[in-house]
């Protein structure tokens, strides 16, 4: 008898052990980038700063795993106050009436070395399926005892207009001011929570 409840302790034990895990985003620690083209000649890059998400891994079973970001928009630093501005106004981003854009994976698979978070990405309120590839580091115990991993996202691209991003003006040479196609970078740093 001794001997089955301790089989069914170890196995309860470990079936903690592997069950699902929440993380959380260490926002100070990860980075959510764009570049877009500006008329037609360079690269204007930018980033936001004020993201929050919690991650739920479970490697075992990753049809109970997700990742809810949620970004606020007004956070947004192109090392340009007036072009901020701008970005945040309804011309752009439009932040009095959509604060936030956000991501929910609908489902995260195995793909080679690395996996694919596919969901729904929701700015000024247009919700379109996109797919984030992208790898896992860790994990690594900082001093403080906190189990941290990294995620590492392949930079992807997006048409602005799609989610009503359509303001820009035309020059005289034919090109656009502002750029349609939009390149995303995501790094992220993940805390397990306690």
């Amino acid at each position: 008898m001794k001997k089955v409840l301790l089989s069914l302790v170890l196995v309860g034990a470990a079936g903690a052990a592997l069950a699902a895990e929440t993380f959380v985003i260490d926002a100070s620690h990860s980075v959510v980038g764009f570049s877009v083209r500006h008329m037609m000649v360079a690269n204007t890059k930018g980033t936001f700063s004020d993201v929050k998400g919690t991650v739920i891994a479970d490697p075992n079973d990753l049809a109970k795993s997700s990742v809810e970001v949620t970004i606020a928009v007004a956070s947004i630093d192109t090392n340009n106050a007036d072009r901020d501005n701008h970005l945040r106004s309804p011309d752009f981003f439009d932040v009095g009436k959509f604060p936030t854009m956000t991501f929910k994976s609908t489902k995260i698979e195995k793909r080679g070395d690395g996996y694919v978070a596919t969901g729904i990405l929701t700015i000024k309120a247009v919700s379109k399926e996109i797919a984030l590839p992208f790898s896992v580091s860790g994990p690594v115990t900082d001093p403080w005892g906190n189990v941290r991993y990294g995620l590492e996202f392949e930079k992807i691209k997006i048409n602005r207009k799609d989610f009503g991003l359509s303001w820009s003006k035309v020059m005289e040479t034919g090109g656009l001011v502002v750029g349609d196609e939009v390149t995303i970078e995501l790094g992220a740093e993940l805390v397990k929570q306690k």
